[in-house]
């Protein structure tokens, strides 16, 4: 299998996306915000039509288009406060109404499946250093502005008082997901990315650790869920996307049960 560069590829990619969507998917399941995951994962299918009608790289107008998306869920949030869920489902549908204009007019590529449901066949040395290069962008900014962005989680207002520029942090904030999210596309596929970004906090929680541990124990479980689902992929021929998918849903159920377990013993 490692003698494919495919598959080396695809690993390789798989390892990054593992540490990446986690370690931003921790600040939005705590800040009860999952529905911004959904929201701009759906919007890279945008991104990516326009990138295969123009003929231009798919991952980088999915980027673009996807970083604008982030920028305006921000500033119509600050707009709409109370209804901070209409502004995603308008943003959602403008997306998914561009992309399904864009594939039914037949000049998007046939291979727009890849991008919907994730391959491991696709993932070429460009994607890969697009998403290296994301990675310690994003690692770069969390490592930064770690204990603001933590305030401002849990704390939006008691945040602003000591004087810490929130809304500039939640823009940054928002682009760290847009960027995640697209250049995750290539291995999760469009459909299941938003499931690489919310379940393994969700398993990291059963742990009941502080904020920390819980950030590098999502990351982890991001390593066991992404892993494991790219060689199960690989050897009974289905799309990554699903099969991580799944395999995420089963290492939360397990941890689950044993979380369970632990507390009758």
């Amino acid at each position: 299998m490692l003698e494919l560069e495919f598959m080396k590829n695809a690993l390789m990619a798989g390892f990054l996306v593992a540490l990446l969507c986690p370690a931003v998917g921790i600040f939005i399941v705590l800040k009860r915000y999952s529905m911004i995951g959904d929201t701009l994962s759906h919007s890279t299918f945008a991104g990516v039509a326009i990138g295969l009608v123009l003929g231009y790289n798919p991952l980088l107008t999915a980027f673009i288009y996807t970083s604008l998306c982030a920028i305006v869920i921000e500033f119509l949030r600050n707009y709409y406060k109370r209804y901070a869920e209409m502004v995603m489902s308008i943003i959602l549908t403008f997306s998914l109404g561009i992309a399904i204009m864009l594939v039914s007019s037949g000049k998007a590529p046939a291979n727009i499946n890849s991008y919907l449901f994730g391959s491991i066949l696709t993932v070429s040395k460009q994607d890969l250093y697009m998403i290296l290069i994301v990675t310690v962008i994003c690692f770069a900014i969390i490592g930064t502005l770690y204990n603001k962005l933590i305030y401002v989680t849990f704390d939006e207002e008691g945040a602003s008082t000591v004087g810490i520029r929130v809304k500039l942090l939640n823009y940054v904030f928002t682009l760290m997901v847009g960027a995640a999210i697209s250049v995750s596309i290539r291995v999760m596929g469009i459909l299941v990315i938003s499931s690489i970004i919310v379940v393994p906090i969700a398993t990291a929680l059963q742990f009941k650790k502080g904020f920390k541990s819980s950030f590098f124990i999502s990351m982890a479980v991001g390593l066991i869920d992404i892993m494991s689902g790219l060689i199960i992929s690989y050897y009974i021929d289905t799309a990554p996307g699903g099969t991580i998918a799944v395999v995420s849903v089963i290492v939360l159920i397990l941890s689950i049960i044993l979380s369970n377990i632990n507390k009758k013993s």
